[in-house]
């Protein structure tokens, strides 16, 4: 078992985050003035793109179907961001599950984890395609408990690159590198592709697929799986979506899956 005080400062340490968000959006300037190129999408960016220069906290529920017998996994979380100026977003995730994967029933925290990402450059290309590059890392912190089904048993860390790129039909296009590794625990060498592309519909609905296709160098396999995500803004400072998810190729972790979030936006 993980020792009882980590979990409880992580759990504290994100709490404080969500709240100080807020404030800390409010004193930045929310148009990236100070880079060398306009914004990447317009006056308003949308949160379901990782590389948007906003802040945001999302409540949600995933529930997934698994390839492996008759298991099944609902996941609730909190995946939320804010700017810690105009160049550095700090993102943060906690994540809690209800599954049966063991056999049996079981329930616990399964990870926080904590993102930099920063962006070196924006501007617009030649071509006129308006672009965001942008770095960073994820530190994922394991609460499960493997005996339950539960985190993968070890802690990691996940360098990342991509690059954010508004066309002119509104279609956002986000190509993501990720490579994820062990730092103590159980063996994980994970080197992940990510295409994301969000589409505005209309003034307040968008619609948004996230393709990953990760290769697991320690079990040889290729887990692939793909979202569809449809929101609806219903105020400036709140949207709700709903989503589809599915698991593909043969090594799939799960066959289909359904999800539900609610976004404030700050």
């Amino acid at each position: 078992m993980r020792n009882p005080r980590n979990r409880v400062l992580i759990i504290s340490f994100i709490s404080i985050a969500i709240l100080f968000s807020g404030q800390v959006y409010a004193d930045e300037d929310d148009n990236f003035s100070d880079l060398d190129g306009p914004e990447l999408s317009g006056d308003s960016e949308n949160a379901s793109n990782p590389l948007a220069a906003v802040s945001n906290t999302d409540i949600r529920w995933q529930y997934n179907d698994s390839y492996f017998g008759d298991s099944r996994l609902n996941e609730y979380f909190i995946d939320g961001a804010f700017m810690l100026n105009p160049k550095l977003k700090f993102k943060y995730e906690l994540h809690y599950w209800d599954t049966n994967v063991s056999g049996s029933s079981e329930s616990d925290w399964e990870s926080a984890i904590v993102k930099l990402i920063y962006f070196p450059h924006q501007g617009i290309s030649n071509s006129g395609i308006k672009y965001r590059v942008a770095v960073g890392v994820d530190y994922i912190h394991d609460l499960g408990d493997t005996e339950k089904g539960i985190g993968l048993g070890a802690d990691q860390i996940g360098p990342f690159a991509g690059i954010a790129l508004a066309l002119d039909s509104g279609l956002t296009l986000i190509p993501l590198l990720q490579h994820f590794t062990n730092i103590n625990g159980t063996d994980i060498s994970i080197t992940a592709l990510r295409l994301i592309a969000i589409k505005p519909l209309g003034t307040a609905w968008w619609l948004k697929l996230d393709a990953k296709v990760p290769y697991d160098w320690e079990n040889k396999t290729v887990p692939a799986d793909a979202e569809i995500q449809l929101g609806k803004n219903i105020t400036d400072g709140i949207g709700l979506y709903a989503e589809g998810l599915v698991g593909l190729g043969s090594d799939r972790l799960y066959d289909w899956g359904v999800g539900l979030g609610l976004r404030f936006n700050y």
